[in-house]
């Protein structure tokens, strides 16, 4: 990994794999959060992200701002856009950032590039072209004006309630524990969700 990065770009790349223009951009938009919050990263569940794509970006959401999963403070909603909305729960505010048209943009030649390589067809000498072009992209977001990646506006949070831990039931089909809240029934019997979805009509 390259030193010339910030650390906690550095850790960011950790994290994800590798560096990248999707890394970048949640990277930026994390830091901005932050920024425009006046936090630091939490130790539990002070911050929730909620983030509109499950883009690489999402990465470095997970970790500059200690927003996961496992955690109960990240949350995906499914809608193929670059937009990320951070909550501080202590403070009871929340910035929205929509990223603007233009960072993604490639021209022709580029795009050709690409295509091949997400394909597995590129030479070792298009796979070279196409680390440079990512290169050349990473280090422009990294220096962009933060207004010309991203539309930043104060939304009122609906603070989500805290993850809560539930006690488990067993899937008297498959044996497996579930925990309560997801458990379904089929035939009167307790089931989990895969369980609970085979259905026949008797023949």
């Amino acid at each position: 990994m390259t030193t010339e990065y910030p650390q906690d770009l550095q850790e960011s790349i950790k994290f994800h794999g590798h560096v990248c223009p999707g890394l970048l951009i949640g990277y930026r938009a994390a830091k901005a959060a932050k920024e425009h919050l006046g936090v630091d990263r939490p130790e539990d569940e002070e911050l929730v992200a909620i983030v509109e794509s499950d883009g690489c970006g999402v990465d470095a959401i997970q970790a500059l701002l200690g927003c996961t999963l496992g955690k109960g403070n990240l949350i995906y909603q499914d809608h193929g856009k670059q937009v990320y909305t951070v909550i501080c729960r202590k403070k009871g505010k929340a910035v929205r950032l929509a990223m603007r048209r233009g960072p993604f943009r490639r021209n022709p030649e580029q795009e050709a590039v690409f295509q091949k390589v997400l394909k597995g067809e590129a030479s070792k000498e298009e796979e070279e072209t196409f680390r440079a072009f990512q290169k050349e992209r990473v280090d422009e977001l990294l220096a962009a004006d933060l207004n010309d990646l991203f539309k930043i506006e104060d939304v009122q949070p609906e603070i989500p309630s805290r993850a809560r831990i539930f006690k488990s039931v067993t899937c008297e089909y498959c044996g497996e524990e579930v925990m309560e809240p997801r458990a379904r029934f089929r035939d009167g019997k307790i089931a989990c969700i895969p369980c609970s979805e085979h259905y026949n009509r008797g023949w």
